[in-house]
């Protein structure tokens, strides 16, 4: 055997190359029962070769008596994904691993991008899973473009909590995620919304992760690539609008601030439906004064939606005499062109929060930007501004509710001056006659007498069929001293019309000759319009507004004390608080660490939330197990994750479980060593061990 040159052997190489050479007494004994078997006694060379290749054609993967090499297994693995054979691939990968631990970051990526091109969400799932299992061993051995490719696919499948853990996963390891995929990865998780609140997160995170480790300014060049991406920022602010996220959208917005974001006209419509949707009336109004000079033709499509959601905020106050100088306002800068300059400036201001604070926030905008890619929905939101033959106008609906609203308030007289106006400066349009007969129609007699009379002292003609109209209301509701009145004025008009003596009785009769050549009236569509409205009017909203308004300009401002005395106020009213009078007084104290009373106010909310008193959302959940979890107030922690489970509120755990490691990773890590404790020690430890066993630490 020793004289033997097994080198030069046929089928000697593909053993030598993927398998251990045997020891040369088990092949002695391996060829000897195989001449046996073959009961064959050639010369002793042939008797070498024909074992040789018999074994090496029927072991050519793996011999019975030992394990593959490394590089066999990592030939296989190449070779099967190569080949498109996923489940060879990964079997061989696994038994590599059991063998030889974890191989060279190359093909450890390869085969995550490999996956992440599959179809099938049972591979997207393997991969997934085979990130976490390498992430718990050796984050260092993860590649960020890999598993950038694998949170888009992950994203795109519709899968976005495996996907944010992905993007997670990459901002651990202090590297900014590719932000046109991070683009794409975001556009395909607000379409859920479990999707949009991680999208949120992730982009928050994101931004703090640069943000606060960069102590140099001149070293913030890092965050450009996210800086120079509004869209970014604009998917995700419209997604937390449409879900209801406030406390994550102002979050957004500031973030936007302190990187320094350049905004675009999409961003201008968004941030006015979420100042709208909070009630940030002021800077709205701050917000006009910039817009008003930047409105033009070409994108008068975006600054429609501003109006809109700035009218609904006036409305929502009962600010009616606001709501008349607005609507006025619209008509004087269509008739004046100036909702044609050309002359656009460079840059436009969205401030957020009160100017006068140290802690306010400003946006810049570029007011001839718009990403076309990004659809922020072309249709008005509430239907109050519209654009109309290519002018900025208000709606049907909008004069309806200032209608309501001066009826309900008895301030006809905002009413009647804006109807005079329209008249006197011949801006185009509702007439004072449809307004008034609309009253009539509806019951609001002595409104509409009232909006009569001040046209007539105004000298601004009305037709006789309307006083006639008015009559017959008062008849029918015997009304006898209006009846009188009204008869008086109709002769006054009547001597102008027919031959009447002034000095003669008036009687139905005259009426009826009067008002033969008049044109009967009849159910218009603004009629059918304040029907609907007076349905939808609820006059305890504005209450609610101006509380919530003045709660959150005092928590902004780190005022507690007033906000607090400002809640109180309200209950002691029998106004009720909402979701957002809680989210305000909660960021309040949470800005300030005041985490003791934080538990105070959940047990307020918890009250409410019996009582069903109250809608909460995730939102503001959320922001209570962050700050339970700060506080190391685990029994409470339980308590509101208990509560999301029970409603199918979704449990961001990745997050959670990261800030408690963050905070109290070595908390009665040893939860046996206390042997001497006190009911409250053993109750602190359970909650401790509670969310541990739920995070699964």
């Amino acid at each position: 055997m020793s004289g033997i040159n097994t080198r030069s052997t046929p089928g000697y190489e593909e053993l030598d190359s993927g398998v251990q050479p045997l020891p040369q007494a088990r092949v002695r004994s391996s060829l000897c029962r195989s001449c046996l078997a073959s009961n064959y006694y050639g010369p002793w060379k042939t008797q070498w070769v024909l074992p040789l290749q018999y074994l090496s054609a029927s072991t050519s993967k793996t011999l019975p008596w030992e394990a593959p090499s490394r590089e066999t297994l990592l030939r296989k693995i190449d070779t099967a994904m190569k080949d498109g054979d996923v489940e060879e691939a990964l079997q061989a990968f696994g038994n590599y691993k059991k063998l030889h631990g974890l191989p060279e970051p190359q093909v450890l990526n390869s085969v995550i991008v490999s996956l992440s091109y599959m179809s099938s969400r049972r591979w997207l799932q393997r991969a997934y899973d085979l990130v976490l299992s390498v992430y718990r061993i050796n984050c260092n051995l993860l590649n960020g473009g890999s598993l950038m490719r694998l949170a888009l696919a992950l994203a795109r499948d519709q899968m976005p909590v495996p996907a944010s853990t992905v993007l997670r996963i990459i901002l651990e390891s202090g590297k900014l995620p590719d932000v046109d995929i991070l683009s794409m990865a975001f556009m395909h998780m607000v379409k859920s919304q479990v999707g949009s609140y991680l999208a949120a997160d992730v982009l928050a995170e994101t931004c703090e992760c640069f943000l606060y480790q960069v102590t140099d300014r001149r070293l913030l060049k890092k965050l450009d690539p996210i800086k120079n991406n509004a869209t970014l920022f604009n998917m995700v602010l419209q997604s937390c609008v449409k879900f209801k996220c406030i406390i994550k959208a102002q979050k957004i917005m500031e973030l936007m601030s302190l990187i320094g974001v350049e905004a675009d006209l999409n961003t201008v419509v968004i941030v006015s439906r979420v100042f709208e949707m909070v009630g940030q009336r002021d800077e709205l109004m701050n917000m006009k004064r910039t817009i008003d000079s930047f409105v033009s033709l070409a994108f008068l499509q975006y600054y429609q939606h501003f109006y809109d959601c700035l009218l609904s905020l006036h409305f929502k106050y009962n600010e009616m005499d606001a709501v008349a100088n607005f609507l006025i306002d619209l008509h004087r800068q269509q008739k004046l062109g100036l909702f044609f300059n050309n002359d656009v400036q460079k840059q436009g201001m969205i401030q957020i929060g009160s100017s006068n604070l140290k802690t306010g926030y400003r946006i810049m905008f570029d007011p001839t930007k718009v990403d076309k890619g990004l659809v922020v929905g072309m249709e008005s939101q509430f239907g109050l501004a519209v654009i109309t033959d290519g002018n900025l106008l208000y709606s049907e609906k909008a004069v309806a509710k200032l209608v309501i609203g001066c009826v309900k308030t008895g301030k006809v007289n905002t009413l009647s001056t804006f109807l005079i106006t329209l008249h006197k400066e011949d801006l185009m349009g509702i007439s004072p006659s449809n307004v008034i007969t609309a009253c009539i129609q509806i019951g609001w007699l002595h409104a509409a007498h009232d909006i009569l009379d001040d046209l007539e002292s105004a000298g601004i003609p009305v037709g006789i069929n309307i006083y006639i109209s008015l009559l017959r209301e008062y008849e029918k509701r015997n009304k006898p001293e209006e009846v009188n009145g009204l008869l008086q004025q109709i002769q006054k008009i009547a001597v102008t019309k027919v031959n009447i003596p002034t000095n003669s009785s008036f009687t139905i009769k005259n009426i009826t000759e009067i008002a033969k050549d008049e044109m009967p009236l009849n159910n218009s569509s603004f009629l059918e319009t304040l029907v609907e409205e007076v349905e939808h009017h609820n006059p305890s909203d504005h209450s609610t507004q101006e509380f919530n308004n003045s709660i959150m300009f005092f928590c902004k401002a780190k005022m507690m004390e007033d906000a607090l005395r400002t809640y109180k106020r309200m209950r002691e009213q029998n106004i009720r608080p909402t979701f957002h009078t809680f989210c305000h007084i909660l960021c309040g104290y949470s800005s300030l660490d005041m985490l003791r009373e934080i538990t105070i106010l959940w047990g307020e909310i918890k009250r409410r939330l019996e009582y069903g008193e109250l809608d909460l959302e995730r939102d503001l959940l959320d922001c209570l197990v962050l700050n339970f979890l700060k506080g190391g107030y685990f029994g409470r922690v339980m308590e509101v994750i208990n509560y999301m489970s029970n409603h199918n509120i979704y449990c961001d755990k990745w997050k959670y479980k990261h800030v408690f490691l963050k905070l109290h990773k070595n908390l009665y890590r040893n939860l046996n060593s206390l042997h001497d404790k006190t009911e409250a020690q053993s109750k602190r430890i359970e909650d401790v061990q509670a969310f541990r066993s739920w995070a699964g630490i």
